[in-house]
C-alpha cells in the first residue's frame, strides 16, 4: 500500500483535474447524512472507516467498500498513527457500458479486501493520469469494475442506481455552478414537463430543492476535504451568498461546521 500512497500524494500535489479524490485527516471526522450521488469506490489506505448510524460497517486499512447512490449515509473517518487516508473513485453510467448490468436489487454496498491484483490495478489507474487524456478515464474505470467482478464482487453491477432524474438534476446544478435556475430552465434541460419532473422526483423520494441542497452541500464537503480553499470561497463556489449561511446549512446536514471539519485536517 505504501507505493500506492506515495504515488497518489505525488500526483495530487500537481493541482490538476483528476478522476479520483483523496480524503485524509489527522483527527477523527464524524459526518452525518453524507450524500452519495454516483456509485463510489472507497479504498481505505490508512486508518479506519465506519459507516451507518450504528457504525455497523467497518473498513480497516487494506479494505475497500463500493457504495451505490444514497441520499444520506453516516460516516466516521478515524486516523491510526499518522492519519486517515482513503482513495475515492466515482463511477458514471458510461463506465458500466458493456458490462452485464444486473437489475438494481436494493443492496447499497459491497465490501472486501484490497487484493494485490486490485492494488496493482489501482496503482496503474492512478499512474495513468500522468499521461492518459480525459477521454480515456472511463475505459480505465471500467477496468476497475471488471476486476472487482473478477475477484468476486459482481454485486457492484446492480449498484448503478435507480435515481436517474435526481442524478441528472444534480449534474445540471453542478454544471451551472449552482446559479439560480427557473423550473422552466430545468425542464428544458431535461426535455420534460414540470408535472412529469415533479412526479419522477417524487417517485425517487426527493424534490428539486432537496436535490439542489444536497448538490451544494455535497460539493462543499468535497472541497473542504480535497482543497485548501477558504471557507468563504467554498461557500461562494457552492452558490451561497454568505459564509455564515453556508456554515449554518452545513452543520444542519453534516453535524459539524466547516471550521470544525477543517481542524481535523490541520497540523499544530
Amino acid at each position: 500500500m505504501e507505493k500506492l500512497i506515495n504515488t497518489v500524494e505525488n500526483i495530487i500535489s500537481g493541482n490538476k483535474e483528476l478522476p479520483f479524490s483523496i480524503y485524509s485527516s489527522i483527527k477523527e471526522q464524524k459526518l452525518l447524512n453524507v450524500p452519495i450521488v454516483k456509485p463510489l469506490l472507497i479504498v481505505v489506505l490508512e486508518g479506519k472507516k465506519y459507516l451507518g448510524k450504528n457504525n455497523d460497517i467497518v473498513c480497516h486499512a487494506g479494505d475497500f467498500i463500493f457504495l451505490s447512490d444514497s441520499p444520506a449515509i453516516d460516516m466516521r473517518n478515524i486516523p491510526k498513527e499518522k492519519s486517515y487516508f482513503a482513495l475515492l473513485i466515482e463511477f458514471s453510467p458510461q463506465d458500466f457500458s458493456g458490462l452485464n448490468n444486473s437489475t438494481f436489487n436494493g443492496k447499497y454496498y459491497s465490501i472486501g479486501k484490497t487484493t494485490l491484483m486490485l492494488e496493482k490495478c489501482l496503482q496503474q489507474f492512478v499512474e495513468s493520469t500522468l499521461w492518459a487524456p480525459k477521454e480515456l478515464w472511463s475505459s480505465r474505470k471500467r477496468e476497475i469494475l471488471e476486476l472487482l467482478c473478477h475477484i468476486g464482487h459482481k454485486d457492484i453491477l446492480s449498484m448503478l442506481g435507480s435515481h436517474k432524474i435526481g442524478y441528472k438534476l444534480h449534474e445540471i446544478f453542478c454544471g451551472n455552478n449552482f446559479e439560480d435556475m427557473t423550473v422552466n430552465d430545468i425542464c428544458n434541460h431535461l426535455a420534460m414537463s414540470e408535472s412529469t419532473l415533479r412526479r419522477r422526483l417524487k417517485s425517487e423520494g426527493t424534490s428539486i430543492q432537496e436535490v439542489k441542497d444536497r448538490a451544494r452541500l455535497g460539493q462543499g464537503l468535497h472541497l473542504l476535504q480535497t482543497s485548501k480553499y477558504s471557507i468563504g470561497l467554498i461557500a461562494e463556489m457552492c452558490g451561497y451568498q454568505s459564509q455564515s449561511r453556508f456554515s449554518e446549512r452545513f452543520k444542519a446536514r453534516f453535524g459539524l461546521t466547516p471550521s470544525e471539519l477543517k481542524k481535523t485536517k490541520m497540523t499544530g
